[in-house]
This record gives C-alpha cells, structure tokens and sequence, in this order.
C-alpha cells in the first residue's frame, strides 16, 4: 500500500522542491539570519505535500489518454488527491494566518499552477510554458517563501491594502539578491522538464502535446545546454558582487561532469536512457551549490 501511494506520487521527482528549500536554508544559515523554525516547518509541509498533490492530479488525467495504469482505483486515487490537497491548503492559509497576505498571493499562484499545470482545457503540460513555469515555481518562488518568512519585514516587499489603495514597495537590490541564487534551482528544474520534452518529442506530437522542443526543433539543445552555463555565471556574478562568498567558485568545478552529461544527452534523447542526465546534473549542481553555501556560513 505504501509502495503503491509513493509510485502514485513519485516520491522519487521530488528532489527538486526539496533541494530548493535546504540551499535557501543553506543561505540563511550563512547571511547568519535566524530561522523561524515554525512557520519552516509549516511552509515545508504545506509545499511539499502541494508537490505530491500535483503529481498525483498529473497521473491520475494522464491515465485517461495514456496506456499507464494508476496505482489504486480511480475512486480511491481521486481521495488521496483530494486529501492531499486539503491538509496542504490548510497549512498554507495556517502559514498565511502566521504572516501576511503576500504569501497568501504567492502561494495561491503556486497553487493555480500546480493545479492546471495538467487540469482544464489547455493544460500547461500542453504548452510551451513547462520548463518555464516549472523552474520559477520550484526554482525562484520557494527560495523567495522561505527567505521571506524568515528575512526581517520589508527586506524584499512592503504590501500595503487599504480600502482607498493599495501600495507595494519593492526593495530592488534585495530581490535582485533572491534572483541571482534562484538562478540554480530555476535553470536545473527547467532543464528536467526540457530533457524530458525533448525525449517524448514524437510521443507528445501524437496525443497533441505541443511542448517547447515541438517550436525549437533542434534549436532545443543547444539550449539545454546553454541552461546549465547560466548557473555557473550567476554564481560568478553573485561572487563578484559579495552575495556570497568566493568558496562558491569551487562549485564551477562541477562543470566537468556536467559538461560529460551535456554531450551523452546530445548524442541520444531517449527517456530509458538518457533523460536521468538531467537528474544527475541537477542533484550535481544543487548539491555542490548548497554543501558550499553551508560550508560558507562557517566562514562568514
């Protein structure tokens, strides 16, 4: 039953949320910021289950066109969907109650993507937006959360709601910050999604599927590639500018390897195969990025 209910999920996907959340820790923890432990823990929960839930939805509509077969009866698939979703939405607004109305905003964008990311009349999944939508929610979006709820108040945003207006002041250099160290997670995310696209290219052109390689044709990996060398010239930026500390260079180090995967994924594009490249570069990048960032704060 439990290996059932973590196939159902895909437990084994959700590396990418979770390595999001321990390098923004990872920052904190070298910023020398103190975390505010409960409302972590609770936007953890809140985030991490809204990520089985939306994997679940993903499999549970994919089984209707595909020959996959679900898990559990699709009564039962459906309660488990419905459950998830429910213990998530309620942390969340616990978390919104905890602190203010602009992660209630955030979180509510993250949820309407998760949902009709393979939900409605034209699923995200459909389009060429995938890779985008994918490396910002999980990317950018919950390194910003978690800074934000842990981060003095208005180090990134000031809302303001009133009856007569509403005022938002935005703190540029801070956000700025949060973009270049988002730029990672949000570049590796991507890069799943496109490796994963541009292996079920023929397959997605028979059900209708028109992804981003389906418009790139073969302009889609030199892209792939060219993704990945983002990561490496944030973190000299971030460097260069004193974001973080020059131990970070030590994560160019990486590109070796990377560079490896890069040429076997250009060599063959099959899903048994060669999609796990993504995986790998991804799990190799983020883990050096975080490891290091940590290993920074004992420096700092």
């Amino acid at each position: 039953m439990i290996n059932r209910f973590l196939n159902y999920v895909e437990i084994r996907t959700k590396i990418t949320s979770l390595f999001a959340f321990l390098m923004t820790l990872a920052y904190l923890f070298y910023k020398d910021q103190p975390v505010s432990w409960n409302v972590t823990f609770i936007f953890f929960a809140s985030m991490f289950l809204f990520d089985l839930t939306t994997t679940a939805i993903n499999n549970y509509i994919d089984t209707k066109t595909n020959a996959q077969v679900l898990q559990f009866k699709r009564s039962i698939a459906l309660a488990i969907i419905l459950v998830l979703l429910g213990i998530s939405t309620a942390l969340g607004l616990y978390l919104v109650y905890l602190t203010d109305l602009l992660v209630l905003i955030l979180g509510g964008l993250c949820f309407l993507c998760g949902i009709f990311y393979t939900y409605g009349p034209v699923p995200i999944s459909r389009q060429p937006l995938g890779e985008v939508l994918s490396g910002i929610f999980y990317g950018l979006l919950i390194p910003f959360i978690l800074l934000y709820i842990n981060m003095p108040a208005g180090t990134y945003i000031n809302l303001d709601i009133r009856l007569e207006t509403i005022s938002i002041t935005l703190h540029i250099l801070p956000i700025l910050t949060v973009l270049l160290l988002s730029v990672a997670p949000v570049c590796t995310t991507a890069n799943i999604m496109l490796a994963n696209n541009i292996c079920d290219l023929e397959s997605d052109i028979a059900v209708k599927r028109h992804t981003l390689p389906y418009y790139l044709g073969n302009k889609a990996l030199p892209l792939f590639a060219g993704i990945y060398y983002c990561t490496y010239l944030a973190t000299m930026v971030m460097v260069a500018f004193k974001i973080v500390s020059p131990i970070m260079l030590l994560s160019l180090l990486t590109i070796v390897i990377v560079q490896k995967n890069i040429r076997k994924f250009f060599q063959v594009q099959e899903k048994s195969k060669t999609f796990i490249l993504s995986i790998k570069n991804y799990v190799i990048i983020m883990t050096a990025n975080t490891l290091l960032m940590f290993i920074s704060g004992f420096f700092s």
